[in-house]
């Protein structure tokens, strides 16, 4: 057996890892996919954290008055604040 070139190395090394690559692929495919189209759905524009809530109590109640709802962010906080200090 003689000694195998730097290069050689290389080549199985890259081989094996394309391979193992591949196998994980077929092997989690109908997982993958699912995960792939979820994150395809998903707007990364949009915080769900600013979102409002849907509470169908809060939906009813149309005519209430917003004092009680909370902010949605800092600046409505702070414009909250500033219009009760007044």
């Amino acid at each position: 057996m003689g000694k195998s070139s730097p290069v050689k190395q290389a080549a199985v090394v890259v081989g094996a890892l394309a391979f193992g690559w591949m196998a994980i692929e077929m092997a989690f495919k109908p997982l993958l996919d699912k995960a792939r189209a979820a994150m395809d759905k998903t707007d990364p524009d949009r915080d769900p954290d600013d979102a409002p809530a849907d509470d169908s109590s809060a939906k009813s109640n149309d005519a209430a008055d917003d004092s009680d709802r909370k902010p949605l962010s800092y600046a409505d906080a702070v414009a909250k604040n500033a219009a009760g200090a007044s």
